[in-house]
């Protein structure tokens, strides 16, 4: 019995499948590495949360490092956001971003959350050094402890 050569064989089934994707792949998070990137993608995609969309944890990391990078050693201060109820302005507030990336967390499979959280390490740690705490923070509640650091005023458009 003949046997079809192996060229023509790579050569029909390439017709038969293109290589197309109907969407682009997501784009990559810097500092992370590609395939957390693509989990992250993958999990936003999936939630119906309030904090988590599409892109919200790129968005959430630029903006916490953002924030962290400003020149100088003088305290920083995080600001209210101008808009806290749209999910692009809320993150004009430092708190709201570090809050997407809690969220995140615990959604992520080990490795994807292993790679974050050392990434959110080394952010809080600066965080903690370049903010002052809030004496009275305490007696306002139950609040994750980004929220614990005196803050000031509102930012972001209109202001």
């Amino acid at each position: 019995m003949p046997r079809n050569r192996p060229g023509a064989l790579r050569a029909r089934r390439s017709r038969a499948l293109p290589h197309t994707r109907e969407t682009p792949p997501p784009v990559r998070i810097p500092g992370l590495s590609a395939r957390t990137s693509l989990t992250i993608h993958r999990v936003e995609s999936a939630s119906d949360g309030f904090l988590i969309r599409v892109g919200a944890t790129g968005d959430a990391l630029r903006r916490y490092r953002a924030f962290l990078s400003r020149p100088g050693l003088r305290p920083l201060y995080p600001h209210e956001a101008f808009c806290p109820s749209c999910p692009g302005c809320a993150l004009d507030d430092v708190r709201h971003a570090r809050d997407v990336l809690a969220e995140i967390l615990p959604l992520l499979p080990p490795r994807a959350r292993g790679e974050l959280r050392r990434a959110l390490l080394t952010l809080d740690r600066r965080y903690r050094t370049r903010t002052l705490p809030d004496p009275l923070a305490a007696a306002r509640g139950e609040a994750p402890w980004w929220h614990g650091r005196l803050a000031d005023g509102a930012e972001g458009w209109g202001v």
